[in-house]
C-alpha cells in the first residue's frame, strides 16, 4: 500500500461523499479507490466508512482519523509549497567559511550591496584561515586557497589566481642588502605566513632550475596583512599575495626583489558539497564571488 495515495483517497471519498467523484479528481479508477481505501482500513485496523450500494458515511473513527489526516496533508502541501520557494528565490541562512584577509580584500565590502539584492536571504560569514570540514560543520560553501586542488569530494568553483611576491621596505633592502639569487634570502629576516602554501620553504623558478629556501622566521603570524605590517616596519622579507602589497609596492613603502623568478601561485575557489539540487542561496553568492573576485580590490589598484 502507498500510503500517501491512500490518505489522498480516504481524505477525497470523505470530503466528496463518492468513490466516482474521488477517482476523477485522483485521476485513478474506481477498483483503485476501493482498493486503497480497504488497505488503510485493514492497515489501521478499524472501519473508516460505513458505504452501501447506495450511500456512505463517515464513521465515529473515520471522522476522529480525516480531522488528523487533513490537517497532515495540509502541512505537507504548505512543506510543499516553502520547498518550491527556496527553490527558485534565495532565502534562509547561508553560512560560509572564507580566509579573513582574502574576505576583507576581495568581497567583504560588497557584502551589504549583495543582500540588498535578497531581502529573504540571512548570511553567516565565518572568517578563518584554517581549512573548515564543510559537511562535519554544517557550512553551505567555504573559500580555499591552494596550489594544487585535489579534494574530489566537493565541488570547486575557480575564482582567481594570485601571485605571489617577495618584498620587504626599502630600508631594511638598504641595511641588509637587496637580494639578488635565492640563496641570498638565507641570511636576511623572514615573516612567516603559517596557513599559506609556501610555510617553510620558499620555490623560486627560473630557466629550468628551482631553488627552494628554508624559512627560518623570527616571526610567524596568521594574517597576510600583519605580514604586511611587519614589512611595511622594515622588520624582514616575505612571500606574500601581489594583491595585498600592490599599492605599497607603487607607492616605494615597499619593494619587490627576484622580479625575474618565478614564485608561488595560489587558485582560489569557492566549494560546496554537491552540484546536484544547487540551492538558489548557493548559486548566487558563488556568482557574487566570482564577480568579486575578477574586479580590482578596492585600495589596491
Amino acid at each position: 500500500m502507498d500510503r500517501f495515495t491512500a490518505l489522498q483517497v480516504f481524505r477525497q471519498v470523505a470530503e466528496l461523499g463518492s468513490f466516482a467523484g474521488a477517482a476523477r479528481k485522483l485521476g485513478l479508477s474506481p477498483p483503485a479507490i476501493s482498493k486503497n481505501l480497504a488497505e488503510l482500513e485493514a492497515h489501521l485496523g478499524v472501519r473508516l466508512i460505513n458505504r452501501t450500494t447506495r450511500r456512505m458515511a463517515l464513521t465515529e473513527e473515520g471522522k476522529t482519523y480525516l480531522d488528523h489526516v487533513t490537517r497532515g496533508l495540509d502541512a505537507l502541501t504548505q512543506a510543499e509549497e516553502a520547498l518550491s520557494l527556496v527553490r527558485t528565490s534565495p532565502s534562509g541562512t547561508l553560512r560560509v567559511s572564507a580566509p579573513m584577509t582574502v574576505a576583507l580584500v576581495r568581497f567583504s565590502e560588497a557584502i551589504p550591496e549583495f543582500l540588498s539584492l535578497y531581502p529573504d536571504l540571512k548570511l553567516e560569514l565565518h572568517l578563518d584561515d584554517r581549512r573548515v570540514d564543510i559537511v562535519r560543520e554544517g557550512f553551505d560553501l567555504a573559500i580555499r586557497g591552494s596550489s594544487n586542488f585535489e579534494d574530489s569530494s566537493l565541488v570547486a568553483r575557480k575564482l582567481a589566481v594570485m601571485s605571489h611576491v617577495l618584498c620587504a621596505a626599502p630600508e631594511y633592502f638598504k641595511r641588509h642588502g637587496k637580494p639578488q639569487t635565492p640563496s641570498d634570502l638565507k641570511t636576511l629576516d623572514h615573516v612567516r605566513f603559517p596557513f599559506g602554501a609556501n610555510v617553510d620553504v620558499w620555490e623560486f623558478k627560473r630557466d629550468g632550475r628551482t631553488e627552494r629556501i628554508a624559512v627560518q622566521a623570527r616571526y610567524s603570524v596568521t594574517s597576510s596583512l600583519a605580514v604586511r605590517d611587519a614589512l611595511r616596519g622594515g622588520f624582514g622579507v616575505s612571500l606574500i599575495p601581489l594583491p595585498y602589497v600592490a599599492k605599497d609596492l607603487r607607492e616605494g613603502r615597499l619593494q619587490s626583489a627576484l622580479d625575474d623568478w618565478k614564485t608561488a601561485e595560489v587558485t582560489h575557489y569557492a566549494v560546496y558539497p554537491s552540484r546536484q539540487h544547487l540551492a538558489p542561496k548557493i548559486r548566487v553568492f558563488v556568482d557574487f564571488l566570482v564577480q568579486q573576485f575578477n574586479r580590482v580590490p578596492s585600495g589596491f589598484e
